[in-house]
């Protein structure tokens, strides 16, 4: 029997290990899919809670999963503090907590936070960025709560907050520094957090992008919308591959790749969703659209929340709860159905399954596909802005009040 319990361990801790992480914003691809096979479908507030931890002050950041440590954000509101949190991967107790940035509040939306970028990881050091306004502050730990660096590589302003969650590529630590003043993406060194480069963003206008880095047309692209374009650019040197010209003034939900092909939903003033040829140089607004659906109404396309992409399809969940399936290629419409009340998180994808957390904390798991097919509806019983993270066969939202952790 010992031997049994021995062979039992073993083969778990190695199943643990090959788990997936979920490094950064949207998981290690950056597009919100998993390669986990074992992710639950099922919960409540009571059932299929491994742990669920407590999570002082507030914010919307999404938590990342990294070895044996989640990392999240929080503001402790009375003190105006920015933390950066590490809790332990397998009980959920709070490891350590560092104050990252000490400073007044600054206006923001009512759907925003205080602390709503996402950290970033490599499991030796972990980055995070924060408003001290003025100025932005993106700054480096180790996986022990050391601070490595703390630098401020240029101002934002917004009347809506602030979020600007760190991208990693190589040994750079990414950016997006839109606002409605100079505007500009920057790269900083990962060990040292010195300047590598710089590039200026037209139009000055803020948005909330996390650039996606993507391999499409025989090059890395670092792709993003906001600052009324969708550009690429290099994302080691920071050279322009291409540039679309709008097609709205206000971004935040991140683009999403399939099919060869770029997906973007947006926005404010203006709806649209469409779908980009990666492969152009230079202005390609007239070029390199494969397929367009301009001015919808609200309910079919999203401002903020992610869309995500499965086989053949496109899916966007609105702002308003509405989720909508598109053929990738051809942008054709295949339904429109009703969700939850509101939804400000982006969906994930696991073992053919789509997870939708709305803001009353109830995510709506859904069958992968051409048809409208839900699978469970879960509520936890507290509101959610957040998107969830999966990694070893559990997944972790992020509510109002703590962080669970959900599975067998």
């Amino acid at each position: 029997m010992k031997a049994l319990l021995s062979i039992a361990t073993v083969l778990l801790l190695a199943q643990t290990a090959r788990a997936e992480d979920w490094p950064g914003w949207r998981g290690p691809r950056g597009d919100g899919t998993s390669l986990d096979k074992n992710a639950p479908l099922r919960w409540s507030a009571q059932d299929n809670i491994v742990w669920k931890s407590e999570i002082p002050g507030s914010g919307h950041s999404s938590p990342v999963v990294v070895g044996d440590k989640v990392f999240l954000t929080t503001c402790l509101l009375k003190e105006k503090q920015r933390v950066l949190l590490a809790l332990d991967r397998s009980s959920g107790k709070i490891l350590w907590q560092r104050v990252v940035v000490t400073a007044p509040l600054e206006k923001k939306h009512r759907l925003n936070s205080f602390a709503s970028s996402t950290p970033a990881s490599d499991g030796k050091h972990v980055w995070i960025s924060f408003l001290q306004y003025p100025d932005m502050v993106v700054a480096c730990y180790d996986m022990d709560g050391n601070l490595a660096w703390k630098k401020s590589p240029g101002k934002f302003y917004s009347v809506h907050g602030f979020c600007s969650s760190p991208v990693l590529f190589n040994d750079l630590v990414i950016v997006n520094g839109d606002q409605d003043a100079q505007a500009y993406i920057v790269a900083l060194d990962k060990n040292t957090g010195e300047e590598r480069w710089r590039a200026d963003r037209p139009n000055r206008t803020r948005s909330y992008c996390v650039p996606v880095i993507v391999d499409m047309a025989g090059k890395k692209q670092l792709v993003l919308s906001g600052s009324l374009c969708v550009a690429s650019y290099d994302p080691q040197t920071g050279k322009q591959h291409w540039i679309i010209d709008g097609p709205t003034e206000q971004f935040v939900a991140s683009l999403v790749p399939n099919q060869g092909l770029l997906f973007l939903t947006t926005g404010f003033p203006e709806y649209h969703n469409l779908a980009i040829r990666p492969d152009g140089v230079g202005n390609v607004t007239k070029t390199h659209i494969a397929w367009h659906e301009k001015n919808v109404p609200a309910r079919k396309a999203s401002y903020v929340p992610s869309p995500i992409a499965f086989d053949k399809y496109f899916y966007v969940i609105s702002d308003l709860g509405w989720l909508s399936a598109f053929e990738a290629t051809t942008g054709k419409r295949l339904w429109l159905e009703k969700l939850g009340r509101h939804h400000s998180g982006s969906p994930v994808l696991a073992n053919g399954h789509l997870y939708m957390t709305d803001d009353d904390g109830i995510t709506h798991v859904l069958k992968a596909g051409a048809k409208f097919e839900v699978v469970a509806r879960n509520e936890l019983g507290d509101d959610c802005y957040s998107s969830p993270a999966v990694s070893g066969g559990r997944l972790y939202i992020r509510t109002t009040h703590a962080l669970w952790c959900i599975g067998k």
